[in-house]
């Protein structure tokens, strides 16, 4: 019998879920080497579950609003100037229209949260027990000052990243999009805007006057690099629609991507504090295995909530479609596709998804997803119980409930 995880919550068992199929094994780290801890999963908050109360409850813990980022940036003159320049795209489209509106307007939507956990995690840590008394006194409500920065510069750096993504191919434009000289207008203000943040982020970075905060940070933004190049690789090549990547090799890709940012903004935080290596550690894996729940979740939307009816597009480079390809077998997948296109190569995704949705990778996903939010919450059992810890786990819970 498959070992199975013990969902408790308020001392008593709720439900039980199944670990990944043994196939995912060895894509999860596999083997023998991989344990289901008991216990992790303390039940689902009921109406605490939907992300934006889960965000709104969290953001009176830090007393911070992390939604907006930095306000000190949003208000300066310089991103008033680019904002004014952004809306003479109004018209085209632009996909830097859509990021300023999400930024602004949808911010919940959006799950702009990395700022956020950077500073649950800080205040669930708390001072190290090496700390002097003085050092202390810099803390407001829990948080060092330093940690309130270092919230700042990863919201900087993320959004910075969001813009540049924004950037589109002129040579793929179509007359609808709108006109060339409002296009590529478009672009310039998406690599201005975007670079003038993350000067903003490397500036702040430095004033922290840390060398190892500074090192993890800038890695991370390396990371990211890497990981937006494989992205771009992935759509620019011929073959995409069939492109063998597996699962191992999505989440080392989706890590760059996804979580290398938090995870080691979570560990920066840690050593603001002067934590030593294993609460670092702990940190780093929450940020991990956090972010990857959350691309997961993500990933699962037009697969949980998707209509039969309705012609959800959704990427063919996502969780449940690489676990699909894999149960499947490429060569099955690449009649799947052929079936699925119709004259000019166009893209039925309504049949293309319903035939996913009757496959294992979707469950599979699943399965994936409360794996790596068991391995969130294992990490936070070093941090004392607390409203922070607390929080931290109920995005956990908020991004691992499908139902």
């Amino acid at each position: 019998m498959c070992p199975l995880v013990l969902l408790r919550w308020g001392g008593c068992c709720s439900r039980l879920l199944p670990p990944p199929p043994p196939g995912l094994w060895s894509a999860l780290g596999g083997g023998g080497g991989v344990r289901w801890r008991r216990g992790l999963f303390s039940g689902f908050p009921s109406a605490a579950s939907h992300w934006s109360k889960v965000v709104s409850e969290a953001e009176k813990i830090v007393g911070y609003p992390t939604s907006f980022i930095s306000l000190r940036c949003l208000l300066s003159d310089e991103l008033s100037n680019i904002a004014m320049q952004v809306r003479k795209l109004v018209g085209t489209k632009h996909p830097l229209l859509n990021t300023a509106r999400g930024l602004v307007y949808d911010s919940r939507n959006n799950l702009q949260m990395r700022g956020l956990v950077v500073l649950l995690i800080s205040k669930a840590a708390g001072p190290s027990n090496g700390a002097e008394l003085s050092f202390q006194h810099d803390m407001v409500s829990g948080i060092y000052s330093s940690q309130r920065s270092l919230a700042e510069i990863t919201e900087l750096i993320h959004t910075a990243f969001l813009v540049h993504r924004g950037i589109v191919n002129i040579g793929e434009l179509k007359s609808c999009d709108g006109l060339l000289k409002d296009m590529q207008f478009g672009n310039k203000i998406a690599v201005l805007s975007g670079d003038f943040l993350l000067a903003n982020a490397c500036t702040s970075l430095a004033q922290l006057q840390n060398t190892k905060v500074v090192e993890l940070i800038s890695s991370a933004i390396g990371d990211l690099v890497q990981g937006i190049y494989y992205d771009n690789s992935n759509l620019s090549e011929e073959d995409c629609l069939t492109h063998d990547i597996g699962i191992s090799t999505w989440k080392e890709q989706i890590f760059l991507s996804h979580s290398a940012l938090l995870a080691k903004s979570c560990q920066a935080a840690m050593e603001l504090a002067k934590h030593d290596a294993e609460i670092q550690d702990m940190a780093f894996e929450y940020g991990k295995n956090m972010s990857m729940s959350h691309k997961l979740h993500l990933d699962l939307q037009p697969f949980i909530k998707g209509k039969s009816s309705d012609s959800v597009a959704f990427s063919l480079n996502s969780a449940p479609v690489v676990l699909h390809q894999e149960f499947l077998g490429r060569e099955a997948w690449i009649k799947q596709i052929r079936e699925a296109q119709s004259k000019g190569n166009l893209m039925d995704f309504t049949k293309l998804q319903e035939a996913i949705k009757a496959g294992k990778g979707v469950t599979s996903a699943i399965d994936l997803c409360h794996y790596h939010g068991n391995r969130a919450l294992e990490a936070l059992e070093c941090f004392p119980p607390s409203e922070a810890r607390s929080a931290l786990e109920n995005m956990v819970y908020a991004v691992t409930r499908f139902s």
